[in-house]
């Protein structure tokens, strides 16, 4: 197995909607789905086994709006008892006795809105962390049907955000959006029945100011948008400017750049600093204008409240005060509404992610029921017309035709791009070939089951891969049941038992992530432990010793040779060094081979290897 290099592509989290003056500013622009409305049906569907828990979070929903709605109408109710009490039209007992009968219906309503709000949060914070899992585990189920080339062609950086990111935002919002969308909606329709019970004159009146705020909002929320859009291209660049800085930091210092890079480093703050400064001063003119706007309407309220008070069927002091408490209450779910659509687009988007990884094609399915004993497997291997390419537009291998006989060594080698890793990968079935067969001690690869086939080949890469445990752990990855004398074995086979030994903790050293606490070379040597302990019929190394230095090479080299006595190998190097015992080497350009013998046969040539070898033996002697 190898390693990728991690790409830090992720997109930032998104926050759950909230109103004007809350945190978020209504206009920044939302990520958007390619398919909104065919992601929204899907979504839905997805997440259909909760459908009973998000009834009830509707309906919970539901009713903790209209009781949050209700409740203050008894306000009113007080009040206006209040006023008839003063002006001697309702004695003080009956007064009191309806006073506090009031008060305990409000408590009563807002103990009941507690208890519901408990209820619904609790509810969907369950279904919502419940969907998170579902998602996950689809996802990692998925990777592990995907074949080798989904990988190869995905950046490391953009699978991890899927994982992270993309759920967490879909999760979030489902649970959040849900909720915040619903009691606005019944916000709106629950304040408007209130506001026309109280008085309908002054209703219109308060619905006269409503496409004032629709179109201020809409004006700023699209001159906003632009700014928004290019603030976060300059973070972007900015990002990226730090994160080239630091990772070429000592070629700077090398050419002494520090303040010409300093001066770039700047030029992009400014403008982010610009951008950002106009971004959030145009998001941050709509309160201040809602306010504007809503205080014009409160006073309109008043002025003709005041008159209707002295009307044939006057508003009470009460009926005014809680009117005009609804009227400040009825613009926020509105602008609620309007950022939770907005925040549904990145939500949305992010599904689409997700389903895009899980409609991936996944690797054949396989219909073989072929069994085979372990004893047949003798590393007898042959390629037989093999066609591959990745693209239909470029052909990499054609015709090819190798057969390497059991306890053989082949090496391979040539340019990058010459396809000598490819033939592994065809071998192993990461890839299948366009045309032709591969066969595998007198069957065809197709015919194994792929777990059978790759059990048999044991791999050791450029690029070594260590998990976070200890180093037994690490050993043993391949045949978790053996004994610690067995694994005590392999490493000294490896020639790494004594650097094991002198560790505190020896094999039950913890090794960090990437195992960065230990040397390269060392890292190498558990891998070849790690495939000495598994005991392959076959043997790939690739690369295997090209990033070390000569000493822990030579250690490599001994540890390898041991490894591969008796196993046929497949050795892709670029040291031609290495390989100058190699039963046959296979010189590949373009897909083919264009030369194969031994180190002495291809020398007398003096054709494609002889001139590979000269150059780097005449680079050595330099």
């Amino acid at each position: 197995m190898s390693d990728k290099n991690n790409q830090n592509t992720s997109s930032p989290k998104i926050k759950p909607a909230q109103g004007p003056g809350h945190g978020m500013p209504l206009g920044r622009p939302a990520e958007k789905a390619k398919d909104f409305k065919g992601t929204t049906k899907r979504l839905i569907k997805y997440i259909g086994q909760y459908g009973l828990q998000m009834l009830v979070v509707i309906v919970v929903a539901i009713i903790v709006t209209l009781l949050a709605v209700i409740a203050p109408n008894y306000s009113r109710y007080i009040i206006n008892d209040l006023q008839e009490m003063i002006m001697g039209t309702l004695t003080n007992d009956e007064g009191v006795a309806r006073i506090t009968s009031y008060l305990y219906i409000i408590i009563g309503l807002y103990v009941l809105n507690f208890i519901m709000s408990l209820i619904m949060h609790l509810i969907g914070n369950k279904v919502s962390i419940y969907i998170g899992r579902k998602m996950r585990n689809d996802l990692r189920d998925k990777l592990e049907k995907l074949p080798i080339k989904y990988f190869d062609s995905k950046q490391t950086g953009n699978v991890l955000s899927v994982f992270s990111n993309d759920v967490d935002v879909v999760t979030n919002s489902i649970q959040q959006s849900l909720i915040n969308i619903i009691s606005s909606f019944f916000s709106i329709v629950g304040i408007l029945v209130m506001m026309f019970i109280i008085s309908w004159r002054l209703t219109i009146i308060a619905l006269l100011i409503l496409p004032l705020f629709i179109f201020s909002t809409s004006t700023i929320a699209k001159k906003s948008q632009s700014k928004f859009i290019r603030q976060q291209k300059q973070l972007g660049n900015l990002n990226g400017n730090i994160e080239e800085v630091f990772s070429a930091n000592k070629i700077v210092k090398l050419f002494g750049k520090e303040e010409e890079s300093f001066n770039e480093f700047q030029k992009i703050n400014v403008g982010l600093t610009t951008d950002m400064r106009d971004a959030q001063f145009l998001s941050g003119l709509i309160r201040p204008i809602m306010e504007f706007i809503s205080n014009i309407g409160y006073v309109a309220v008043v002025i003709v409240g005041g008159i209707l008070a002295g009307a044939t069927n006057p508003l009470k002091i009460g009926d005014i005060t809680i009117f005009i408490m609804y009227q400040k209450n009825f613009v926020n779910p509105i602008l609620n509404i309007a950022n939770v659509i907005n925040q549904l687009q990145s939500t949305i988007a992010g599904a689409e992610r997700i389903f895009e990884v899980l409609d991936e094609a996944e690797e054949n399915q396989e219909f073989t029921t072929l069994t085979v004993d372990q004893d047949h497997f003798k590393g007898h291997v042959e390629f037989k017309n093999i066609d591959f390419s990745y693209t239909e537009e470029q052909e990499l291998i054609k015709g090819l035709n190798l057969e390497v006989l059991p306890g053989k060594q082949i090496a391979i080698v040539g340019p990058t791009g010459a396809g000598k890793t490819t033939l592994v990968n065809l071998l192993m079935r990461f890839y299948e070939v366009n045309k032709g067969d591969i066969y595998i001690d007198g069957i065809k690869s197709t015919d194994y089951p792929r777990p059978i086939l790759r059990k048999q080949f044991g791999m050791v890469l450029q690029d070594t891969w260590l998990f976070s445990g200890t180093i037994k752990e690490n050993i043993a990855y391949g045949k978790p049941d053996a004994t610690d004398q067995e694994i005590i074995e392999a490493c000294k086979q490896a020639h790494v038992h004594h650097y094991i030994e002198t560790l505190p903790k020896g094999y039950d050293t913890f090794l960090k992530e990437d195992a960065d606490n230990i040397s390269k070379g060392q890292k190498q040597l558990l891998t070849i432990a790690r495939a000495i302990l598994f005991d392959p019929n076959i043997l790939i190394l690739d690369e295997a010793t090209s990033s070390v230095d000569t000493r822990t090479e030579s250690y490599i080299q001994n540890a390898m040779s041991f490894m591969m006595e008796g196993k046929t190998s497949f050795v892709i190097a670029h040291r031609l060094s290495t390989i100058k015992k190699a039963n046959l080497i296979l010189v590949m350009n373009h897909g083919s081979i264009v030369e194969q013998g031994n180190h002495k046969e291809l020398l007398a040539k003096n054709g494609v290897y002889a001139e590979l070898y000269n150059s780097q033996f005449l680079n050595q002697q330099i």
